[in-house]
């Protein structure tokens, strides 16, 4: 199409000189003079010079989550439509419009438009990087809309500013989302394996290779093109194809779990929240069955702790390919609680009344933000009463608005609220936060930000094998991040390295 506009642009063809030819300017197709001011600023900003920095932020971005393929790709798209807009300017020789702006004028060639076809090769950039990273399907087409918008306001300004004729942007829009897609045939953005550059793992005998696959179907967009990726990327690295067990409402993955054992699987993967992990791996405890978790909630705090990706065909790739880590496992029961376990976090007071009071629909909306506004609702929840044993020792008197039991540290964005932590220790990681006033939550944050070791009546840490929580009234409480009822007793013992899973090399 491209090819096509250009050799009509060449030979002068007739009904598009007609598109072109605005007539008389002043009354029919120059900008009003008082959307000068607003169409300048749009045409600096999109400029070369700005175009330069977003892709610049684009590529440091990607190089920091460890995606260096796909900063290498935006790198690559953004030079080439460089090269290519600028040639095709010098080969064409298309004057620029007689009613261009008196203001700043441009001497360079018109076709194709440089703003039009570099602002579409960011756009489209960022399209691709959005299909790869972002999950939910609202906030895609939220950006794919935004994206667009911004691409037809650059196009506007530069006809409106009388820089270039509609065909001249019509090209850019082309060439620039020709070198977008022509891109992607020559260099595909997504990462590869980790395991290429890494040394061979020791040969463990296996019979069949055989991959079981716990799945919560809510937790993916689509599930049948889920379930495609899975077995393209096993199949291809040796793996049988997968048997797969979808989790419901009555059973969120044990009984999967357990089926999954029985049939004698070599590796079981899991995609869900926190809760569904905590149940395949509390039933494949003790088992030896290594677990591969594809993070598909809205925490992920055992994902991000293990230092597994976010970006679902890596944390796939790492399920498959990766080498095992024994973790820690916490047991734990209460007034009220059929014995369970966790593996990342357990609370009372606040932290859980932030899970208790988060809307699922608005969670399904905007993810994580849902518990920002959770956690301003109950910024000031009531401070509690509670009794500390730690490894059965004498029970000590606190005050708290929050208890936290972690065998991680680590929280969304990396607040490192047990910094201590390790999920491999044998050991369990104890946090009491009690800011006295609204006020006090900013040296609280401080001192959690900054890994400060000193405790006081603001914040308290111990440590301990098994530790007793137990409150003066009825207090909510969670377990890695579900809410399971309010109670006064939470008793927790870490059973250590109990649970196999596949991490990163």
């Amino acid at each position: 199409m491209f090819a096509l506009l250009t050799l009509a642009v060449v030979e002068g063809v007739g009904p598009l000189t007609a598109f072109d030819d605005r007539g008389s300017p002043a009354s029919q197709w120059a900008a009003d003079e008082r959307l000068v001011s607003v169409l300048r600023t749009i045409e600096v900003a999109f400029d070369s010079t700005g175009i330069t920095l977003a892709t610049l932020v684009i590529i440091v971005a990607m190089l920091w989550k460890g995606h260096r393929r796909a900063a290498l790709y935006a790198f690559g798209v953004t030079v080439a439509t460089t090269v290519l807009y600028t040639s095709i300017k010098a080969l064409v020789g298309r004057a620029r419009p007689e009613w261009q702006l008196e203001d700043a004028l441009y001497s360079s060639k018109s076709f194709p438009s440089g703003h039009a076809s570099t602002v579409t090769a960011l756009a489209g950039i960022l399209c691709v990087l959005v299909v790869m990273l972002v999950r939910r399907g609202a906030v895609r087409r939220l950006l794919y809309v935004l994206l667009a918008l911004v691409v037809v306001v650059v196009c506007l300004d530069r006809v409106l500013l009388g820089r270039h004729y509609p065909s001249d942007v019509i090209g850019g829009v082309l060439l620039g989302t020709g070198t977008v897609l022509l891109g992607l045939v020559v260099y595909s953005p997504l990462p590869r394996s980790h395991a290429e550059t890494m040394p061979a793992l020791p040969e463990v005998f296996t019979t069949e290779r055989r991959l079981h696959v716990v799945l919560n179907p809510i937790k993916v967009e689509d599930v049948e093109a889920f379930k495609a990726i899975v077995t393209s990327m096993a199949t291809a690295v040796g793996w049988s194809p997968p048997v797969w067990h979808l989790t419901s409402i009555e059973d969120p993955g044990t009984g999967m779990a357990e089926a999954a054992a029985v049939a004698g699987a070599d590796l079981v993967m899991v995609c869900g929240g926190d809760g569904t992990v905590r149940e395949v791996c509390a039933e494949l405890a003790g088992t030896g069955i290594p677990v591969g978790i594809i993070p598909a909630g809205t925490g992920n705090l055992l994902a991000r702790n293990l230092a597994i990706p976010l970006f679902l065909r890596s944390a796939i790739d790492i399920a498959l390919t990766g080498q095992d880590r024994a973790i820690d496992l916490v047991e734990v029961s209460g007034d009220g609680l059929e014995p369970t376990h966790f593996m990342v976090m357990a609370g009372m007071g606040f932290d859980a009344a932030i899970m208790e009071g988060v809307n699922e629909d608005f969670k399904k909306r905007v993810g994580w933000l849902a518990y920002v506004v959770s956690a301003l609702k109950s910024l000031m929840f009531p401070a509690v009463k509670v009794e500390i044993s730690v490894d059965g020792g004498e029970p000590t008197k606190h005050r708290a608005r929050t208890i936290v039991v972690g065998n991680v540290g680590y929280l969304q964005a990396g607040m490192p609220l047990l910094p201590d932590a390790a999920i491999d220790d044998g050991m369990l990681d104890v946090v009491l936060l009690h800011p006295k006033r609204f006020l006090s939550w900013v040296p609280l944050a401080f001192r959690v930000l900054a890994k400060r070791s000193r405790t006081d009546d603001l914040v308290n840490r111990m440590t301990g094998r098994t530790i007793v929580v137990r409150a003066a009234s009825d207090t909510p409480r969670q377990l890695d991040g579900d809410t399971v009822g309010p109670g006064r007793e939470l008793r927790m013992e870490c059973v250590h390295g109990r649970v196999l899973v596949r991490v990163p090399r």
